[in-house]
């Protein structure tokens, strides 16, 4: 590539990044139906919904592991890095501001924003670990279980200090706080992890999935992709005045 030229799209994984955000974008429109009244739904403890919840985060942070690997696989500069980080921290900040106005007492202070931008730091720094990246991932997901088993037994006099809000941003609780969206380090940091050593492979093996063109009935799904920060910064904006429009109509 010459100096001035843009590094090639990975098509593949731009549709992967936008199928869940798509998904993400449902979730929260039924969400919001909820809110309002028009749908009632228990969000907090149903399965259909929790799980979602997991699949949906778990498959957006595997592709923001896989976009790391390729970065820096293509060369990325710090520069261009921190530009990106920059703009993840101050959406994060956003978010937080809104949800306050709107959830005084349940606004988001470390949700899915938050945690990229911790983790993509970290990201950066441990993708030369390798092979080791499968077994951090591994060790990621599993301490928060062990955390929870230890704060509600042997060590309970430490709960409340890592259930505080000082601290529960690294997921080691004996309960989860209350706050519209939760992304702590432990264990999604295991998933992006998890994305970025398969990225690693993929790339270093010739694997010629993150490659592959897509077919044209795909393409909006790559455009769409592309452009996942904004994607997920203006989609709550408009679908929360179609859900209290709907409430308006339809709720007695």
């Amino acid at each position: 590539m010459t100096p001035l030229s843009k590094p090639p799209r990975y098509e593949a994984v731009d549709a992967l990044r936008a199928a869940a955000m798509v998904w993400m974008a449902a979730f929260h429109f039924c969400f919001d139906l909820a809110h309002f009244g028009v749908w009632p739904q228990d969000f907090r403890t149903d399965p259909v919904w929790t799980t979602q919840r997991t699949l949906i985060l778990s498959l957006f942070l595997f592709c923001a592991g896989l976009g790391q690997a390729i970065a820096l696989h293509q060369g990325q500069s710090l520069q261009r890095f921190t530009r990106r980080w920059l703009q993840i921290a101050g959406c994060a900040l956003l978010v937080s501001l809104g949800s306050f106005f709107m959830f005084p007492r349940s606004f988001i202070y470390f949700g899915v924003l938050h945690g990229m931008a911790v983790m993509l730091l970290i990201a950066r720094f441990t993708a030369g670990w390798g092979a080791w990246l499968w077994l951090c991932g591994l060790v990621a997901l599993a301490l928060p279980v062990a955390a929870t088993h230890l704060l509600t037994g042997a060590f309970s006099d430490l709960a409340p200090a890592f259930d505080a809000r000082m601290l529960n941003w690294l997921g080691l609780v004996a309960r989860k706080p209350f706050t519209e969206d939760y992304v702590p380090i432990f264990p999604w940091l295991g998933v992006l992890w998890w994305g970025l050593a398969a990225g690693q492979w993929a790339l270093r093996n010739g694997c010629g999935w993150p490659r592959a063109p897509l077919p044209r009935a795909f393409s909006p799904l790559s455009v769409l992709g592309r452009w996942s920060l904004s994607f997920y910064m203006v989609h709550q904006p408009v679908l929360i005045p179609i859900a209290m429009g709907l409430a308006w109509i339809f709720k007695p």
